[in-house]
C-alpha cells in the first residue's frame, strides 16, 4: 500500500477525493498539527492501513519539528498505547 499526501490529507488510493483510507491533519501554527480524522474503507479494514497512515503522519511531524495533538479517537488510542515511542512528537 502506497501512502500519498495531498495538502493536509494522507491517503491510500488513486483519488484523494475518494480514498480507500485517509488521515487528515490541520496545521496549527508553526509547531503543531492536529490529527482530526481517520477513515478506512471495508476493503482495507484489518490490513493495517490506519497504522500505516499514522506512521506517515508521525514521520511528517518529526521531519517538520511539529507536535501532534490527536483529536481523532483512532490516532489518540494508538499514540497513547505506545506513548514511549512518541514522546518526541506528542503535544503535552
Amino acid at each position: 500500500m502506497e501512502i500519498k499526501k495531498n495538502n493536509e490529507q494522507f491517503y491510500i488510493g488513486d483519488n484523494p477525493e475518494e480514498p480507500l483510507a485517509e488521515m487528515t491533519i490541520v496545521l496549527n501554527g508553526p509547531r503543531q498539527l492536529i490529527i482530526d480524522h481517520t477513515m478506512v474503507t471495508d476493503e482495507l479494514r484489518g490490513e493495517g492501513a490506519g497504522d500505516m497512515l499514522l506512521a506517515e503522519v508521525v514521520k511528517y511531524a518529526r521531519e517538520n519539528e511539529r507536535k501532534i495533538i490527536p483529536l481523532c479517537p483512532f490516532a489518540k488510542a494508538r499514540l497513547e498505547k505506545d506513548r514511549d515511542k512518541y514522546t518526541d512528537v506528542l503535544d503535552k
